[in-house]
């Protein structure tokens, strides 16, 4: 990977309309972004909506750490590789 382009975390914690519209928009940068949402599942609002449509241009793969059949779940351990091995972590 090119020394400019970063690899992303980016933790959804408190906002996750937010989290989704700054990980659609890192990648315009050329930046690897995976995106995690925590805490509790995605409302389903037209806001969230029109986000992930975000990510899926974005192709982006959101995962969540909150037991969801509608997205992969990522439990501890995996959650633990990601921080560590991402250059840089974010949280929404």
């Amino acid at each position: 990977m090119p020394e400019n382009i970063k690899s992303i975390l980016l933790l959804a914690r408190r906002d996750h309309a937010e989290a989704m519209r700054v990980a659609a928009g890192l990648t315009i940068f050329g930046h690897q972004v995976r995106l995690v949402f925590m805490d509790r599942p995605v409302a389903d609002t037209q806001e969230n909506a029109e986000q992930a449509e975000l990510l899926e241009l974005a192709e982006i793969a959101p995962e969540t750490t909150v037991d969801n059949a509608d997205l992969p779940l990522l439990d501890r351990p995996h959650l633990a590789d990601a921080l560590l091995s991402a250059d840089v972590v974010m949280s929404f």
